[in-house]
Parts: structure tokens; sequence; C-alpha cells
């Protein structure tokens, strides 16, 4: 996969300095493995915290670095923490990081769906550069699609050191955020899609005689190669589409029946709904949980 190469003058994290993980779940430890595999950093300088005693354990075993519920003693120390917890939870881990002793110069950078810079800074109420990130499952196979923006005191420095964390599991853009809940609905939420079509598809195989797994397989892989061709020809999908269309051929007879079935309009309204609801995930948020972040923060639990 061609990536882009941001300069390398920055390191992603300062020498001395730490790089905190907020969130221990699926996409935090991918995160951890991508730095880790890509070695933008050692592994003696990563840390993580998440609310879930057993997830901590778990996490650390797998990842080997120390995952705690108690992280606020680690804050001070880092140089980059990325939020990998739910779009609810923003409100108590930022009062958590401000009141542990969060460094003006420290990059925050948050993978919460549907939660704007903007937000996150009034959230802080600090100065500290925000980068707001959206990265996609398959980035637990190193095939991810992420896409970063600046908030109000982010730089272009900031905007690469987040580029080359996320590149160590996929592909990253930079994108305006005006743009993010579509990709939150396109690539964030695509995966899902895929894999309902995927599934359709291997079921179809089954219909007309083919082992499940058999199916399936010639499915996955069909898609993957699909994919490749779209990335690396640069052509667009209508003429690689045409080029497998022969004249009164089978594939021109499924073409047909799929537009019949308006898959077209299907997908795209797919989108379109998700892309509403992505514009209300940050605006979820109860003013109870607001009003409980400082008081719970400051009373020594995490999140």
């Amino acid at each position: 996969m061609t990536k882009h190469s941001p300069s390398q003058s920055t390191p992603v994290v300062a020498e001395g300095m730490t790089l905190g993980v907020i969130g221990a779940g699926v996409m935090g430890q991918t995160l951890i493995r991508g730095l880790i595999t890509s070695g933008v950093i050692s592994k003696d300088r990563i840390w993580a915290g998440d609310k879930n005693p057993s997830a901590c354990s778990n996490a650390s075993e797998a990842l080997g670095v120390p995952v705690e519920k108690a992280f606020q003693h680690r804050v001070p120390t880092a140089d980059l923490i990325l939020m990998c917890v739910k779009p609810a939870d923003a409100p108590v881990v930022l009062a958590t990081l401000r009141n542990a002793g969060l460094r003006r110069e420290t990059l925050l950078i948050s993978i919460l769906a549907g939660v704007s810079t903007d937000r996150i800074e009034s959230l802080l109420g600090t100065e500290n550069p925000v980068v707001r990130a959206m990265p996609n499952t398959p980035a637990v196979v190193g095939e991810g699609m992420t896409v970063v923006c600046a908030g109000s005191s982010a730089s272009n420095a900031h905007l690469d050191r987040a580029q080359r964390i996320f590149e160590g599991v996929g592909k990253c853009l930079k994108l305006d955020e005006v743009h993010f809940n579509a990709v939150t609905a396109l690539s964030g939420s695509g995966p899902g899609y895929q894999f309902l079509i995927m599934e359709a598809l291997a079921d179809a195989g089954v219909r007309v005689g083919l082992p499940r797994q058999l199916a399936l397989t010639l499915v996955a892989q069909t898609a993957l190669g699909a994919a490749r061709m779209v990335l690396d020809s640069g052509r667009h999908p209508a003429a690689l589409r045409d080029d497998v269309t022969t004249p009164a051929g089978c594939t021109i007879a499924g073409l047909l029946m799929l537009e019949d079935g308006r898959i077209r309009s299907v997908l795209a309204r797919a989108v379109e709904e998700a892309t509403k609801i992505a514009a209300h995930l940050g605006t979820s948020t109860s003013k109870i949980s607001e009003n409980a972040a400082t008081q719970r923060a400051g009373s020594g639990s995490s999140h």
C-alpha cells in the first residue's frame, strides 16, 4: 500500500516522555500493537488505562504494557494521549486528564465518533493541541482507513504525528472536519456494510451448491482482490466492472438483477442515514454525566 510519508523531523513522542492510551478495547489495543510493530515507539514507553479492571488485566497480558484503572499518576509523563473510549465517556475522561496534571504541550488524539474538536476542547478547558481521528476496524489486520483533522491549537506537525500513528495500521489522510460525519458513515461503518454483502453472497453460493466455507473464501478473496484493483489501478470502478462484463454473459445478468433490487440507492441511503446518526453521537452525552465529570475525576477514580 502506498502511504503518505510526513516529515520525520518531529518525533511522535518526545525523548524521555510516554504515550498513553485511554480505553483498552479493540481499537485501543490495535493502535498499541501498530505502534510497537511499526517501531514508532518502544513498548517500555507506552501505558494504557481502562475503567474495567478485567479489561486492564487482559490487555496488559496481551500487549506487555501497563494497563491500569488508576492511571492518573502516569498522565504528567505523557507527551501524547490517545482517547479510545465511547463518546459518552468524554466528559469524565477529559476531566480526569486535566485534574491528573496534563501538560499543556501534550497532544490529545481522539477517535470518539461524533465528538468534534471544539467539543473536546470545551470539555477539556485547556489549550492543549487536539487531533480528531476516525479509524475503522480493518486496522486490526493492518488495513485500516483513517482520516485526521486538527483542532484550533494543533499544527501541521501535530497532524503529522497523528498520521504516523495511524499509518502503522493502514492508510491515513488529512481531511477537513466538516466531512467527519460522512467519513464515519462511509469508512467507519463501511466494514459492517461489506460484511453484510459478503455474508449475502456466501449464502448465495450455498444456495447454488457450494460448501459454506468455500463460498465464504471465494467471496472474501474476491472482495479483497477487487478492492486492490481499485486502489492500485486508479481506474473508476465502472471501468473495471465493464472489463468483466462480457456481452450476453452471466455477469451482466447478475448485475441487472442487482439493479432491479435498487442496490445503488439502498447503499447510498444507508450511508446517508448513518451520517445523520453520526452527527448526533457527540451531542447525546447527558448533562448529568457532564456535571458529574469533575466530581468523579477529582475523587480519585479513573473513568
